[in-house]
């Protein structure tokens, strides 16, 4: 009987529970017998896997988070983790394992791969749609409905006390979240980490807002925003011991203005519930691709989504680097926004 895991590692994210019931029943459907996979690599490791059939995965397409568990384990970080992934993986008779997940995840999946450990089809996720090689990851969507949806809230708010409204979202490397919710919310500052930022030259674009009559303003910034604030310099979330980016933006800014500033910092509420349509497709199409591809014995695969096309790329281009926001699309959210 020909056999397929499937795991999800790394961030959870919305849309992985609708990949895993694709992957299910278009499994099914060409004969395979789907294994589920405990929590990541680790689940490998402990040989945690039980067998998914329509009854396990009946109503979990709008869910959020992930049936399976999740996990940020590495085995290359221990030397009985590699081996005893190869022998869990032969024991349970698998013929591919679809890792779903974003680049560490994958960079997993394609090392274990080249040292012919298992064989292995990637499927991208990412909140922050990083993951080059597509033009979407599923989770982004929603992690963007869900960001503009809080800043249509805080802009009432903003104006009714006229407040300048720092919106943090989450983006350690790239500012796609902020440039796509910070366009789709009417923000007047979009910060993100491609663009290194002058505070100084924030705060003039603020007041000359004011200048013209707008008592308030909504700041977006990503996480991984690098912005020089006199006294310290911010420079991605690694370095963010004294406080959140978004803190100590507003805290600068405020001081810097004297206008009243506050901060709201949107954090893993941006990961939960339930994923939109556009996620919860993109997932299926992407479970169903997946399948597909083990099947053809394409492996070392990532399933793609180009030009509203399901495709298929090389594993080692999400690897390689990551996607950096598009600077069209900054320009044009840029024509919004305060100078």
């Amino acid at each position: 009987m020909k056999k397929i895991g499937i795991l999800t590692g790394g961030a959870d994210c919305p849309g992985l529970n609708a990949v895993i019931r694709a992957v299910v029943y278009k499994g099914m459907q060409e004969g395979y017998v789907i294994t589920g996979i405990k929590n990541g690599w680790q689940g490998l490791i402990d040989n945690d896997a039980r067998v998914l059939d329509a009854r396990a995965v009946f109503g979990i397409l709008d869910r959020g988070g992930t049936i399976l568990g999740t996990s940020r384990v590495d085995p290359f970080e221990n030397p009985e983790g590699v081996e005893k992934i190869r022998e869990n993986y032969k024991r349970n008779g698998m013929d591919a394992v679809i890792a779903v997940g974003g680049e560490v995840t994958l960079g997993i999946a394609l090392q274990l791969q080249k040292q012919g450990v298992i064989k292995v089809v990637g499927i991208p996720k990412s909140i922050d749609n990083a993951l080059s090689g597509t033009d979407y990851a599923f989770g982004f969507d929603t992690a963007v409905q869900i960001a503009t949806e809080q800043i249509d809230r805080l802009h009432t708010t903003a104006e009714s006390h006229h407040r300048i409204m720092v919106i943090e979202v989450m983006g350690q490397h790239t500012g796609w979240i902020a440039v796509e919710a910070g366009l789709a919310g009417g923000a007047d500052v979009i910060l993100i980490p491609e663009i290194p930022v002058d505070i100084a030259s924030v705060c003039e674009a603020i007041r000359n807002r004011h200048r013209r009559g707008k008592s308030f303003s909504i700041v977006v910034v990503a996480e991984g925003a690098r912005i020089d604030v006199p006294g310290v310099v911010v420079e991605g979330p690694e370095k963010r011991r004294f406080g959140s980016v978004g803190e100590r933006l507003a805290k600068a800014i405020e001081d810097m203005t004297g206008y009243e500033t506050r901060v709201s910092v949107l954090g893993y509420i941006q990961r939960g519930g339930s994923p939109t349509a556009f996620d919860r497709i993109l997932g299926t199409r992407f479970g169903v691709k997946a399948v597909e591809l083990v099947k053809q014995g394409k492996f070392g695969q990532m399933v793609s989504y180009q030009n509203n096309k399901i495709c298929s790329v090389d594993m080692e281009i999400p690897v390689a680097k990551r996607k950096f926001v598009d600077m069209d699309l900054y320009q044009i959210a840029k024509v919004f926004c305060a100078e």
